[in-house]
This record gives structure tokens, sequence and C-alpha cells, in this order.
């Protein structure tokens, strides 16, 4: 296990997709969490094609258990993770005074509380090295909310203060929490294309303890 090991929590066909070919270009093997095992298979063929060692796992990041119990089995196959990337959201169309109380709390388990926990459950072997990555897809929503957004907006802005607080108790610790914040509909060839999203996380990834950012904004 020279490799190093990043886990993508919320695999598909966006910005998680950019990020797993990025870093497996740089030698890092993969652990692709999603809920839908056919399609996580997918990715797994795509790039073990070239040559990338893949594992692919299934959680829903609304339920700790589940997230809880993959972890654990990830750690069992694959090692302890060198990066974390937590790419899992929902969103719905409800203006604030529609959205029902259920759904939102729902939304911010996805949204904001899986990022917690799956944090949570890579820190103690990342504390343990004195090394270690953890990044967040952030959105433009925590910045300038759109009311029809309200509870995708809610999370961002809860992972966004999450990621802050998080990257200000490891710092000291050579421990990097960063976001890329999104601010704009991510789509090939604009200026949020999917693959300088992920050079955007590779530039945190590569971060030395001085040099450390908790977020870059494109």
């Amino acid at each position: 296990m020279n490799k190093k090991l990043i886990i993508i929590f919320g695999m598909g066909p966006g910005v998680s997709n950019s990020v797993a070919k990025k870093f497996a270009g740089e030698n890092f093997r993969l652990a692709l969490i999603a809920r839908n095992a056919d399609r996580l298979n997918e990715y797994k063929k795509n790039l073990e094609s070239g040559g990338t060692e893949a594992e692919v796992f299934t959680a829903d990041a609304s339920d700790e258990d589940s997230i809880i119990n993959t972890f654990g089995e990830i750690k069992s196959r694959m090692g302890d993770a060198d990066v974390l990337h937590y790419n899992v959201y929902s969103m719905r169309q409800a203006l604030p005074q529609q959205l029902n109380y259920q759904d939102c709390i729902n939304d911010f388990k996805i949204n904001t509380a899986g990022a917690l926990l799956s944090s949570q459950l890579v820190l103690p072997a990342m504390l343990e090295k004195k090394e270690g990555c953890i990044l967040f897809t952030g959105g433009g929503l925590s910045l300038d909310p759109l009311p029809l957004y309200c509870s995708l907006g809610i999370g961002k802005a809860g992972i966004r203060n999450l990621c802050f607080s998080l990257y200000a108790d490891l710092k000291s610790k050579n421990i990097h929490a960063a976001t890329v914040t999104i601010k704009g509909y991510v789509k090939p060839g604009t200026k949020w294309d999917p693959d300088n999203i992920a050079e955007a996380f590779w530039k945190l990834y590569q971060q030395k303890q001085v040099e450390f950012e908790r977020e870059i904004i494109i």
C-alpha cells in the first residue's frame, strides 16, 4: 500500500469524476462511494482501464450507520485514507415558506452532517500520522442564496462553516481542511469546467502547512 488513498464520497459524472481522474493520474488509489452500485462499477471499470486501483462502496449519506459501516469497510479493505473528498448534496426546489420541516432535516443530513461524520471517521488516522487532507465541494449558494433552493443553500452554508472550523482546529496539526466554492453551474468548456475544479482541489492538496488555504472560490 505505497500509493496514497483518496475517498470520494458522492461519486458521479461531474466534479467527483474529474477529481477521481486527477488524483488517479497522480498515483492515488481510489475508494468511490455512492448509492448506485451499477454506476459505481462503470466508473471503476473506466478508471481501472487506465491502470488505476479503484474499489467501490455504497452508502446513504443521510444514514449514520450506513456511513460508519462503509468507512469501516474501506479501512478494512484498503487501509487509512490520506484524502477525503465530500461531494454529496441534496437539491430540491422549495421557497423558504414552502420547505417541509422534515425535508430540510433530511437535506441537511446529506449536505452537511454527512460531511461532519465522514471527517470524524478519517481524522483519527490522520492525526496519528500528523498529515492528511479533507476537501469539501462548496457552492455559491453559501454566499448568495436563492430562495427557491434555500435547503441546499442552508447545507452549503453549513459545510462551508464546518470546513472553516476544521481548518482552524487542524491546521496546527498539519491536516488541511479546505473547500472549493463553486459560484456557477458546473459545465465543460466554461469557467466551472469540472476539470478546472479538480485542479483547484489538487492545488489545495499540494499546499504545505505554511501555505494552507481554507477556500478557493471559482
